[in-house]
């Protein structure tokens, strides 16, 4: 799989997390059969035009932790505002940080046809 079709399918499978769920990088990576690419999947969010309907801000750390954007950046307050515009509850950490709890929001279904299968309910 080329780059081009593995950021498509990266959006393809993004899309069909479900407003107020969040799954990981790690997750979408290995739903479109790159286990081991999770950075890639966020090189590929980093990508998105600001005005891509692909929902982004679903998608957060293996720990629920919202990534920083980098120093001087506010990526992870954007992400933690429209998260919680879709009802997702984000948490300040003692340190700063924000993170969601996957046992309340998380989507994790084992396979992409499942994942697809959520979408016909």
């Amino acid at each position: 799989m080329d780059l081009a079709e593995f950021y498509e399918r990266v959006y393809d499978t993004v899309r069909l997390v479900p407003q107020g769920k969040v799954t990981s990088y790690g997750h979408i990576a290995a739903l479109v059969e790159m286990p081991r690419h999770s950075r890639h999947v966020g090189q590929a969010l980093k990508l998105l035009h600001a005005d891509s309907d692909v929902p982004w801000q679903r998608i957060v750390s293996s720990t629920g932790a919202i990534s920083s954007r980098g120093p001087g950046t506010d990526g992870a307050q954007r992400q933690a505002d429209a998260l919680e515009a879709e009802g997702v509850e984000v948490q300040t950490t003692r340190v700063g940080q924000f993170k969601v709890d996957f046992a309340t929001y998380g989507w994790f279904p084992p396979t992409l046809a499942e994942a697809q299968g959520d979408q016909d309910v």
